[in-house]
């Protein structure tokens, strides 16, 4: 595996075989700790590339605190949609509040559900439903981040203390909850000697179990810590819950000598380890945060004010505290390191993958393959659980594509995952399919994926107007607009999806 994993640095090929062989956690762990910091970050964006893994680069926002006025709760809500950044929901903070504003945790949940589009991503919630949580930890300051590392629990030597009692008198509605939400992540780190940082982990199996019940994402946190034996453990354990989406915390709870590359590091493993192709943080320093980026992050958890992931990411210690609001800050580092993206991943963007996932349905995304090949990552089926999802219109379904198309050989100008599904259903009723795409590194490779994967004979070509003019019909295979509008410009005749 050190042989392979070293060649994938600079090698398509080897990153493609690593891509669709069986994986040992150990082996990559290992592999990837011989590397040099430089080599591991290209190696994890290597593993970002499509289609191997995800290219988004968002952030997900905190929006709660459990001493916020439910109205300033609900305004940073509409704030976090209007940008199109998923919202992470604590649940013990929705339950303060509601308790303070006599209701219940999950009332205030749906009150945010019928007013966001973004999906909602549940957090802090165990065997009996929202965490409830005493005043010293609910309204914490953030010492552990503030002092820096390395710390195996809370520097005020707490462990993680629930009010038991408060849990049971919402525990009816557990379910629900997990209905209203997109996603859910559970903790892993009690198995990783952080068992007074985190419930155990007979609470993340719980949870784990009742969202894959509902169709939902599931999110598994676990920290970096020593480096090596406990980045394996939280691997493992994250895979065995079933977990989706790997979300890695540094800060105080990364204790190795040198914290960049520790994290680098453990980045790059995860894009390489996480099922669903998606890799988190929720807490980590500016420069984790940076390595990270260089290294295939592509989800940042940060927060608004009061809410402790408004100084969980993004700050050095002497700087992180309560009160900060990360969010701001997050978007200027990612331009930082990514300058003339137009990242982070805004609504518009959203939109345009939202109406991919509704085309193609939810049976056909992931966790489903086509080839060798899972259709989308995580981001998929997540969105399929929002409210965005619900209320597009589509201008055709899939099935209504399939039957507007003419001819035996059918061009597909875009060689993203929508173009898979669409050749997928066009198999059965034409010989050849042409993929067209600008980028030749997405071309060849869905191609290769495709051609394996059918029966019609799938021909690359990466000029649009060659493709249509061999065509019988053209499709615009693309749910972003500027893609399309270009598309129609070459290809004045091609139907649209969008």
């Amino acid at each position: 595996m050190y042989d392979l994993i070293r060649k994938a640095v600079f090698d398509d090929e080897a990153a493609i075989q690593i891509s669709k062989m069986d994986k040992d956690v150990t082996s990559v762990v290992d592999a990837i700790s011989e590397l040099s910091l430089d080599e591991a970050m290209k190696l994890g964006m290597q593993f970002k590339r499509f289609p191997l893994g995800c290219d988004l680069t968002e952030v997900v926002a905190g929006t709660c605190a459990s001493d916020l006025e439910i109205m300033d709760l609900l305004g940073n809500c509409r704030l976090s949609d209007m940008i199109g950044a998923p919202i992470h929901i604590c649940a013990y903070a929705f339950s303060d509040i509601g308790e303070k504003f006599g209701m219940t945790g999950l009332e205030v949940m749906q009150k945010v559900h019928e007013i966001v589009d973004v999906p909602l991503d549940l957090d802090h919630f165990g065997e009996n439903g929202a965490m409830r949580l005493p005043k010293n930890i609910s309204g914490c300051g953030g010492e552990c981040y503030n002092k820096g590392p390395a710390f195996t629990e809370c520097p005020r030597e707490r462990i993680h203390e629930r009010l038991i009692d408060k849990e049971m008198e919402q525990k009816d509605d557990k379910e629900e909850w997990i209905k209203l939400s997109s996603s859910v992540a559970v903790n892993v780190t009690s198995e990783q000697t952080g068992d007074g940082h985190a419930a155990p982990l007979r609470e993340a199996e719980d949870i784990a179990q009742l969202a894959k019940k509902y169709g939902r994402g599931l999110e598994s946190i676990m920290f970096v810590g020593d480096g090596y034996d406990e980045v394996i453990t939280g691997f493992e354990k994250s895979i065995e819950i079933g977990a989706d989406v790997i979300v890695v915390e540094g800060g105080p709870f990364n204790r190795c000598e040198n914290t960049t590359e520790s994290f680098a590091k453990t980045i790059a493993a995860a894009r390489i380890l996480s099922p669903g192709k998606v890799v988190a943080t929720n807490g980590a320093y500016e420069h984790e945060v940076r390595a990270g980026l260089r290294s295939g992050l592509n989800m940042v958890i940060t927060g608004f004010p009061k809410n402790h992931h408004g100084y969980m990411c993004g700050y050095e210690p002497g700087t992180a505290r309560r009160g900060k609001f990360g969010l701001p800050r997050i978007i200027q580092i990612i331009n930082e390191e990514f300058p003339n993206r137009g990242l982070p991943v805004q609504k518009h963007d959203l939109l345009s993958l939202a109406t991919a996932v509704k085309i193609a349905g939810p049976d056909y995304v992931y966790p489903r393959k086509i080839g060798s090949y899972h259709v989308g990552d995580a981001h998929w089926a997540t969105l399929v659980n929002s409210r965005m999802y619900q209320n597009i219109e589509l201008k055709h379904t899939l099935e209504d594509i399939v039957n507007l198309a003419e001819g035996n050989t059918i061009a597909l100008h875009g060689g993203r995952f929508i173009s898979w599904v669409i050749a997928n259903e066009l198999d059965r009723h034409v010989d050849e399919i042409i993929i067209s795409d600008v980028d030749e590194w997405v071309l060849k490779n869905t191609v290769d994926n495709l051609q394996d994967a059918l029966n019609a004979t799938v021909i690359s070509e990466k000029d649009d107007r060659v493709a249509a003019k061999d065509a019988d019909f053209s499709i615009a295979s693309s749910t972003m607009i500027p893609v399309k509008e270009n598309v129609l410009k070459k290809v004045p005749n091609a139907l649209t999806i969008v």
